[in-house]
Parts: C-alpha cells; structure tokens; sequence
C-alpha cells in the first residue's frame, strides 16, 4: 500500500509541477536541514508566494504531499483519497494561488533518496548545509554521504545557483560539480555571505537568567547589517541566516529588507531553543536529534556562557543512533570533547551513550561527575533533585531516544509543553 500510495503521489506532484511551473528551492544536509528552510521561508515569504514542507514532509512521502498542499492522513484510506482527489484538482482547474516558489527540505537517509526526489522536483536552487554522519549506517563512509547529497547540486541547471558552506570542506568542494552558480556563505574570511562579530546575549536578574540571543553581523560585498536572535545560542543558527540572506540576495531583496525579514524566523523546537528550568535554572533544548557533529556544535555554544558563581553546566545526553560501526567510535570522541570543554556533569541515558561516560573519562573528567541512566524517568527524577539555581542544562540525542521528556520533567512551565516541545501532538504520546 505504501508503495502505491508513492508512486501516485510522484505522478500527481510531478503533474502539478510541470503546470505551475514554480521556482524550486533544494535544501538538504547532514543537519540544519530545518533552520535553513524556516530561513529561506522567512526572507522571502516577505515579497513572494512562497510554500515549505511543514513537519518532517521531506521524504519521498512528505515531499509530494507539500507540493500539493496536504498534510498526511496517517493510515486513513478516505484521508489519501481526498489527497488524491486535491492533486487531481489541482491538475484539471487552475488555482491562482498556487505557490510562485517551493521550498523543499529533501532528506537523504539511504542511497537512492536524492536521485528519487531529483526526478520529482527539480530545483533551480540548491542548498547544502553541512555534510556530516547523520545516517552512516547506510552510507559506510562520509564522503558516500557526501556524494548521495551532491546530487542536488550536480542537477542544478547552468541558470540556477548553488549555495555552499564555505567552512565545510565536503560542501564546497561541490562547487566543481556544477556549471550553476556559486553563492558561499559561512564564518571564514573568503565566504561571500559572510557572519562576522558573533556574540551572546545574557542578562543576569536576580532571580533568573535572561537570555537575549545571539547577535551578529551580516557582510554581503560593501554592505553589512546587524542581526539579532532572541533565546537562540546556537552558530548553527547563524549559519540558518546566512543561508536566509543568500535566497534573500538571489532574488533580489536588498539586506535591510532581509534583515527585518529575519526577526520573522521561527526557529524550529528542540534545536537549540532556551527554555526556563525549574529552580531558576536555564535549559538549552537540543533534543529533536543528535549526531557526533551537532552535539559538538551543541557544547561549544554552551561552554563560553557565563554562570554565576558556584553555578555548573550540566550535559544531558542521550544515544546517538544510526552511526554503524562508527558508534563507539564517535560517542566516545563526544564524551572527550565535553571533558575538555569543561563541562561541569554529565548525564547520558541509553546503553550506547556508555561510550560518551567513557571518553569523557578517558579525557580527565572525574568519575563523580559521571552519571549514567538506562531510562529517562529516572534520569528525569536525578536532574531535578541535583540541579540548583543558576546551573545551565544542555539536553540532546537523537529523535528515538526522546530527550523532549526531560526537557518537560524540568522545565519551569510544563504547561507550555506543546507551544515549545518537539515531538507533543499525538503520534509521539506514548
């Protein structure tokens, strides 16, 4: 039945491609696949009419079903029906309101996934984040993943343009692979759009920490615009606007426009999202998904931040899935990185985040510092009677662990869960 319901699903959304005709933008990445698309949505939803994949829509089910404009009704055979029937519509009778620009989030899980959904939607733009090991155990080796996404850029046509992470060496190394043109975006000098000055945003109240954002500045040849992002610590972030302001250059809004187009941006939840802890206490969510080189990104944002005095950084973590034969490898180099960080506890929940205790111990970090769950109740429970004021908690791994379940056992308005929780409506119940 799955298989059908694709196969209609690429007909029809093919169909209604080659009649609007809409200009199509491809983001795809080993992470910030999400941001980069709330980005690119952001700037240019300002002048154009423009549609992104909502939710997770961006497989080869999910990808059809935003070029249609329905959201998925699970195992709801009347449901796929009337999906159908909305295609067909769409496909018979002209719909003027139909979007002039698709921006399309395309996940590559396993080989074959990118050339799939090339053949549905070709994309004027291609967009590459960052290539790193998310889905490796499908992939035996980075570079393999490198090249499944590279494919986005390499079908690009001589008129479209590809924007690469300059600071990504896999990434802009695709920039030989095409005859398009090249948009570079990143923090190293030499990147066309480029973040300069990068800083953190922290008032510290008497009761509680207030975190303003990050601030940046935005430089694009001889102009440069301030950028401010409100409860958001993350680089990985910074990177999402850059990518923003390089749709935002391509099609021609000038970087005043795009700088207030920003302030529009909603910042997926669980990445990277400040949220108040109980006992006063500051919770960087990061639990939508893990991989060895988000949750670096993940401590460093987290080890430059000033606490009060006797205040401590804890690191939450869970298993980090779909790594292969790599898994002991690189949960432990995660584990050395945060020891040498200087990350106060450590908290892992899952049998393979073990390796995480060990590398951090390998590292220097003292045992004591060290504690390990096999589920997160009780991983739960141990945070809110060890936490106290001012402490900082970092909570991250990947989507099937369920780290969200933490973040709402010790944050400070757990009412408030669906507004700012991943992962709450009622698919993820159980």
């Amino acid at each position: 039945m799955r298989k059908l319901i694709q196969l209609k699903l690429k007909i029809l959304s093919q169909l209604i491609l080659k009649k609007y005709k809409p200009e199509i933008i491809g983001i795809t990445g080993s992470v910030g696949k999400t941001g980069a698309k709330e980005a690119v949505y952001a700037v240019l939803s300002s002048k154009y009419n423009v549609r992104r994949n909502v939710k997770n829509y961006n497989n080869e089910i999910g990808l059809p079903l935003t070029i249609i404009g329905s959201e998925s009704p699970g195992k709801s055979i009347i449901g796929w029906i009337l999906v159908f029937i909305k295609a067909i519509k769409l496909i018979l009778i002209i719909n003027k309101n139909y979007p002039k620009i698709l921006i399309l989030e395309m996940a590559t899980d396993k080989p074959g996934d990118m050339k799939y959904l090339n053949k549905i939607a070709k994309c004027r733009i291609g967009i590459i984040t960052r290539i790193g090991s998310s889905h490796i155990k499908y992939f035996n080796s980075i570079k393999n993943i490198a090249k499944e996404k590279s494919l986005l850029i390499k079908n690009l046509p001589q008129s479209g343009t590809a924007i690469l992470n300059y600071d990504d060496e896999l990434t802009l190394a695709m920039k030989e692979l095409t005859n398009a043109n090249i948009l570079t975006y990143g923090l190293r000098e030499g990147s066309k759009v480029r973040a300069r000055e990068i800083a953190l945003s922290l008032n510290k109240s008497i009761n509680a920490y207030d975190l303003v954002g990050i601030s940046f500045k935005i430089s694009y040849e001889n102009s440069i615009i301030p950028v401010i992002l409100p409860n958001i610590i993350s680089k990985s972030s910074v990177y999402s606007v850059l990518i923003g302001a390089c749709a935002g250059i391509i099609y021609d809004i000038n970087l005043i426009a795009i700088s207030q187009s920003i302030k529009n941006i909603n910042m997926p939840k669980g990445r990277m999202n400040a949220i108040r802890g109980i006992k006063n206490t500051l919770i960087i969510d990061d639990s939508y998904n893990s991989s060895p080189e988000s949750s670096m990104v993940a401590i460093d944002s987290i080890k430059d931040i000033p606490l009060r005095a006797n205040a401590e950084k804890y690191a939450v973590l869970g298993d980090m899935l779909e790594l292969g034969s790599y898994s002991e490898e690189w949960h432990k180099q995660v584990g050395k990185y945060l020891a040498k960080a200087g990350i106060d506890k450590l908290i892992t929940v899952g049998e393979r985040s073990r390796d995480i205790d060990r590398g951090a111990l390998d590292a220097g970090m003292a045992s004591n510092n060290i504690f390990h769950f096999s589920n997160l109740r009780q991983a739960g429970i141990f945070i809110q009677n060890r936490i106290k004021e001012g402490d900082l908690i970092l909570v991250k791994g990947s989507q099937g662990v369920r780290m969200e379940k933490i973040v709402l056992e010790i944050m400070a308005e757990p009412l408030r869960a669906p507004e700012l929780l991943i992962r709450q409506d009622k698919q993820w119940a159980q």
